[in-house]
C-alpha cells in the first residue's frame, strides 16, 4: 500500500507539479495524475508507436489545439467523422460559439443555429462545406480509400492549423471507419446523389492499420471516449500483437457492456492488450482531463 499524499497548492506551483502531485491522490484525481505520468513515459520512449483514438465531438468544445499537439507524438490517428467535419468547418473560416444548454431549441432552429450542449454553430456552415466538396470533387473523387480521401481533403486545406492538414503534411495515417455518419459523409452522399462518381473501398484501411500494428512491437493506445475509433484500433491489436501501454478517458460505465465503457484490461482477454501492460482508465470529462495531461507533458 502507498500512503495518500494530500495535495498542497502553492502560489508559484507549476502545471507539471500540480498534475504529477495528483498521482498521489485517490479517486479520479489520482487516475488523472497517473494518466499524465504514463503519457510522459510513452512520449519519451521513441520506440513506442502511439495509436490515438478520438470519439465524440471534441472540436466544438475547443479541443482542436489539444488534438493538434497530440498528433506530434502520434503514429496512427482514428477519429469519428464529427471531429473531422468540425475541423474542416473551422479550417474554412467558420466558428463554434459559446451558447447555453437551456436555450429554446425551437427558437434556435428558426434562427438557423445548431446546438451541441452549450456550443452553438450556424447552419450556414454547410453552404461552405458543399462548395468545398463541389469545387474540389475532381481531385477528391480520385481517392480509393477513406484514408486517401481524408489526406486529399487535408492537402486542399490552406489553414495550417487544421488537424486534417497536419495529418497530410506529416503523413500521419488518419482513419475514420464511420465516415458516412458525419457531415463529410453527407457531402460525399450529396455529390453521389447528383450523379458524380467516386469509388471508395471502406475495408482497405483495415489492411493498413493491421499491417502497421504487425510491424510495431512496442505500441501504446490513447482513447478519448470509445466507440468506433477505439474498436478500430483494438481489433488491429487483436489481429497483430497486443498494446503494452494504454490510457483511456471515458465517462461511460463498463457494466452496460459497451465498447466505450470497457476498461482497457478487458482487452487482455481478447489478446488486444498485453497481460503485463501498463494501463490507466480515467473516468472524467475529456475536456477537463486532456488539457491537464498535455500541459503536464509539455511542462
Amino acid at each position: 500500500m502507498e500512503e495518500i499524499v494530500p495535495i498542497k497548492i502553492t502560489k508559484d506551483m507549476k502545471v507539471k507539479e500540480l498534475v504529477e502531485s495528483m498521482a498521489g491522490l485517490g479517486f479520479q484525481a489520482g487516475k488523472l495524475g497517473e494518466a499524465a505520468c504514463l503519457f510522459q513515459e510513452i512520449i519519451k520512449d521513441k520506440e513506442i508507436k502511439l495509436f490515438l483514438g478520438i470519439a465524440g465531438a471534441m472540436i466544438p468544445a475547443g479541443m482542436k489545439n489539444i488534438i493538434f499537439d497530440l498528433l506530434d507524438n502520434t503514429s496512427i490517428f482514428v477519429s469519428t467523422g464529427a471531429n473531422l467535419t468540425h475541423d474542416l468547418i473551422e479550417a474554412l473560416g467558420e466558428k463554434h460559439y459559446k451558447g447555453n444548454e437551456n436555450a429554446n431549441d425551437w427558437e434556435l432552429n428558426k434562427k438557423g443555429i445548431d446546438r451541441m450542449y452549450d456550443v452553438f454553430m450556424k447552419q450556414e456552415v454547410y453552404v461552405k462545406l458543399e462548395k468545398f466538396f463541389s469545387d474540389n470533387w475532381e481531385e477528391l473523387s480520385k481517392a480509393k480509400t477513406i484514408k486517401e480521401l481524408l489526406w486529399k481533403i487535408g492537402s486542399l486545406i490552406e489553414n495550417k492549423e487544421s488537424i486534417l492538414r497536419k495529418c497530410y503534411d506529416k503523413k500521419i495515417p488518419v482513419f475514420c471507419p464511420a465516415l458516412a455518419d458525419s457531415g463529410i459523409g453527407l457531402m460525399i452522399w450529396g455529390n453521389k446523389a447528383r450523379g458524380k462518381k467516386i469509388e471508395i473501398d471502406a475495408f482497405e484501411d483495415m489492411n493498413e492499420i493491421i499491417d502497421f500494428s504487425w510491424k510495431e512491437k512496442k505500441k501504446a493506445v490513447f482513447y478519448v471516449g470509445g466507440g468506433v475509433p477505439k474498436n478500430f484500433i483494438q481489433q488491429a491489436m487483436q489481429f497483430s500483437t497486443p498494446a503494452l501501454y494504454g490510457i483511456q478517458i471515458s465517462t461511460d460505465k463498463e457494466e452496460y457492456g459497451g465498447r466505450s465503457g470497457a476498461k482497457l484490461n478487458e482487452g487482455i482477454s481478447w489478446g488486444k492488450m498485453h497481460k503485463q501492460g501498463k494501463f490507466v482508465n480515467l473516468s472524467c470529462d475529456a475536456t477537463i482531463a486532456l488539457p491537464m495531461i498535455l500541459a503536464g507533458a509539455k511542462a
